[in-house]
């Protein structure tokens, strides 16, 4: 396991498209699915142990944000070549098993991550109903044997965007497993 950071996206940044597939459902779910909503987007993976610790907290977190009007999807873009625990139809069963209420996609060509850059997993991302960076940092402060995923952060960047349109910085950088790039390019 390489412990990685997440890198910092500027603030205001659009949210790059995506237009990937859902292993759970075969269906290809887009950016623009989630127009005039605001969106948090999270890069994950099957077997990433800081991705495996909050998990159950994901599940909760992610329905707290759809009752406040905040779509979610998550992404997974490691190389299953060389990670199959992440690869397609583990995804789905991952999703099925803990009941996402949420899109799983899979970013097989690593294109977006690599328009998010993003670099770890967990990864969060929270961009506002015009779908721009407002926050980039940490799930919470939870860690693998550390305390219990609860997805603080996120719902504190969540009720500051809906409460005041802006999201008070500094973020903290998520922390987690570097993404297994492919080596193609």
């Amino acid at each position: 396991m390489v412990l990685t950071e997440s890198t910092e996206l500027a603030l205001g940044t659009p949210a790059p498209d995506f237009s990937l597939p859902e292993p759970l459902t075969g269906r290809i779910v887009s950016r623009r699915d989630f127009a005039d909503r605001p969106l948090f987007v999270l890069f994950m993976c099957n077997h990433c142990p800081y991705v495996v610790h909050l998990l159950d907290a994901l599940v909760d977190t992610a329905a707290w944000l759809d009752g406040h009007g905040i779509a979610t999807v998550a992404i997974s873009s490691n190389d299953v070549r060389t990670h199959p625990a992440d690869a397609p139809e583990r995804m789905a069963a991952l999703a099925g098993e803990r009941g996402f209420g949420f899109p799983y996609l899979h970013d097989e060509s690593q294109a977006v991550a690599r328009a998010y850059q993003a670099v770890c997993t967990p990864d969060p991302y929270l961009f506002d109903a015009r779908h721009r960076l407002v926050y980039r940092g940490q799930f919470d402060g939870s860690r693998p044997g550390r305390g219990e995923a609860d997805g603080a952060d996120i719902r504190r960047a969540a009720r500051a965007l809906l409460d005041t349109g802006e999201v008070p910085v500094p973020h903290r950088p998520s922390v987690g497993c570097s993404i297994k790039w492919s080596g193609r390019d």
